[in-house]
């Protein structure tokens, strides 16, 4: 099979065809270039799409990535960063391994095209070129045969005629002699020419145009071959990035194995445990006949017992009872049916203000105080390891500057020792505050675990609950008060002579302490029963005396008289300041 046999007269059939060729190899690199395109701008879709998704770092999220789903999802946005490089890559090879090459080869093409062609018309015009002289020749031979013809036809005439002379005569026999000859020598050159035509003709029918055609035929054949090799190459670029793609797809299979229900319930569980016992059981009051009320530990009644004597607060009279041992403030109060207490406890809409004023109350504590007991703890170790990571940073610090001064010692050429001594100083000053900053937390911390009492009266305030405690079980967290004015919270109870013991201790030392002069005064804003131990029960319209500012807390310390004083919620009290007070205080 060749075209140079089978399509001899077909050459502008061929032009046109490998034109078509040509135009379908641009098209097909077009399409791959496209492709390159698309591929490039999916791949960067994903990563803005991975980046959208990535945790913020220091924020609130960075901190919820904690869970093993959020840490799954995480996985699944690193795999999908790495999947999107793999379309890189598919877009990358394609350019250069397809596009880039296909546009060079195309170009060559055109060239060898052009050439092949060029040469295929020149051999064209050549046999156009022998056609034109033998059709030439052809023509003269004839009018030189017509010529001799008519000369020879006039000769006999005149020969005939016996009127003509011999010189007339003698002139046309010599005239179709040179006729006869001028017809011999153009078919002699006919002839030649005509045998030169017939062997250009040959060797253009039979030589020239088959070796051209079968170099386009040639050309041809390997541009097909090359737009196959290339399609190969198109499937091969993506069939080289399928392992590393499983790979991510199996990343995030693995991602979503990894999920442990169970672990992210227990971390929920170290995120928001209080560290708080759960109430226990209301004792059954019984009004079918007169009889003395008991105080229970456990009790969420009134503590108004007619014949039991209260414990002494600081030479008042104050009774020591749990968070959710209700205390009446006022003897003019009346006993309300439990339930009705029991509702106003889960309900009572002013402890939402009391909320607002803790949110809304000043810096968080140092010793973390307004947290419950269990993330305090947390809090408090988190700050004991990064204060033991900076107090390290130190010493490595002071080490390598121990090691300088050696070598300036033994090398004073390179520097001078004394130069060193003021930073050496620096440095094991900044460890030692940075110990006694360890010293205090972890004192929080073991006061906060257990192993040590509640530091001072002003902890004990914050923590709402004047009654003592076993000493495994201490705990001065804040929001045992600041929560509500109700008690949200309680904690373990102990043995009742225990906390009688603890509370005696308790009347000891705040017998030595004098009472707190007023500062100014305020008017209840709404009625408050202090049922809750530290606290004091007031009337909406009452005017008392104040004599303790809110410390950011949500509370503020008044007095009715000398023997009754306690806290109340600061927004449910007016304050008017004496002296040091611009005009009155409203927290709501």
């Amino acid at each position: 099979m060749s075209w140079g046999i089978e399509l001899w007269d077909q050459f502008d059939n061929l032009e046109k065809h490998t034109q078509w060729g040509i135009d379908i190899l641009e098209k097909y690199i077009k399409f791959v270039k496209e492709r390159a395109e698309i591929e490039l701008s999916y791949a960067k879709q994903l990563r803005n799409l991975s980046k959208k998704y990535q945790p913020k770092k220091n924020s609130k999220e960075e901190e919820e990535y904690k869970y093993t789903s959020c840490q799954a999802f995480l996985s699944t946005l690193n795999e999908m960063n790495d999947y999107a490089g793999q379309h890189e890559v598919i877009s990358e090879n394609m350019t250069s391994q397809i596009t880039l090459d296909l546009a060079r080869y195309v170009q060559e093409l055109k060239q060898e095209r052009k050439s092949n062609f060029h040469d295929g018309r020149k051999a064209q015009q050549h046999i156009e070129t022998c056609w034109k002289q033998l059709e030439s020749s052809k023509r003269r031979f004839e009018r030189d045969c017509k010529e001799a013809d008519r000369a020879q036809q006039y000769f006999e005439k005149m020969d005939a005629d016996i009127n003509v002379t011999k010189a007339d005569v003698e002139k046309a026999r010599q005239q179709a002699q040179i006729r006869h000859q001028m017809a011999e020598d153009s078919k002699a050159d006919y002839s030649n020419t005509l045998q030169k035509f017939n062997q250009e003709q040959h060797e253009y029918y039979h030589t020239h145009i088959p070796g051209i055609f079968q170099k386009i035929q040639e050309m041809e054949e390997r541009r097909v071959l090359r737009l196959g090799e290339s399609m190969r190459t198109y499937a091969e670029v993506d069939r080289q990035v399928i392992p590393i793609v499983g790979k991510c797809l199996d990343g995030i299979v693995k991602a979503a194995e990894s999920i442990d229900q169970k672990s992210d319930s227990q971390l929920v569980i170290e995120a928001y445990k209080s560290g708080f016992e759960p109430p226990g059981d209301i004792e059954f009051e019984d009004y079918t006949q007169p009889m003395k009320r008991t105080v229970s530990e456990n009790s969420l009644s009134n503590s108004r017992g007619d014949g039991k004597p209260e414990l002494k607060f600081g030479g008042k009279s104050k009774g020591k009872l749990w968070p959710f041992i209700k205390k009446n403030k006022s003897p003019k109060q009346q006993k309300e049916p439990l339930s009705h207490r029991f509702n106003e406890f889960m309900t009572s809409k002013p402890k939402i203000h009391c909320f607002r004023s803790l949110k809304r109350g000043g810096s968080t504590p140092e010793d973390f105080s307004n947290l419950p007991p269990e993330q305090r703890r947390k809090k408090l170790q988190q700050k004991v390891d990064e204060l033991n990571k900076e107090i390290q940073k130190e010493m490595d610090q002071r080490d390598a500057i121990t090691k300088m001064k050696d070598v300036y010692l033994k090398n004073p050429q390179m520097g001078d020792p004394a130069s060193l001594d003021h930073k050496l100083t620096e440095v094991s000053q900044n460890i030692d505050k940075l110990r006694l900053e360890v010293q205090k937390f972890e004192a929080w911390l073991a006061e906060v675990e257990g192993r040590l009492p509640a530091r001072n009266e002003q902890v004990r305030r914050q923590s709402g609950m004047y009654d003592g405690q076993p000493p495994p079980t201490v705990n001065t967290c804040a929001q045992d008060r600041e929560s509500s004015p109700d008690g949200s919270y309680t904690e373990e109870q102990s043995q009742e002579s225990e906390v009688k013991v603890l509370a005696t201790d308790f009347d000891d030392e705040f017998d030595d302490e004098e009472p707190l002069p007023a500062i100014g005064t305020c008017k209840a804003l709404y009625t408050f029963e202090g049922q809750n131990e530290g606290t004091i029960s007031v009337a909406e319209g009452e005017t008392l005396y104040v004599i303790e500012e809110d410390k950011g807390d949500g509370w503020t310390r008044i007095r009715r008289n000398e023997d009754e004083e306690g806290y109340v919620p600061t927004s449910y009290v007016e304050v008017y300041l004496d002296k040091n007070a611009k005009g009155a205080k409203t927290y709501i």
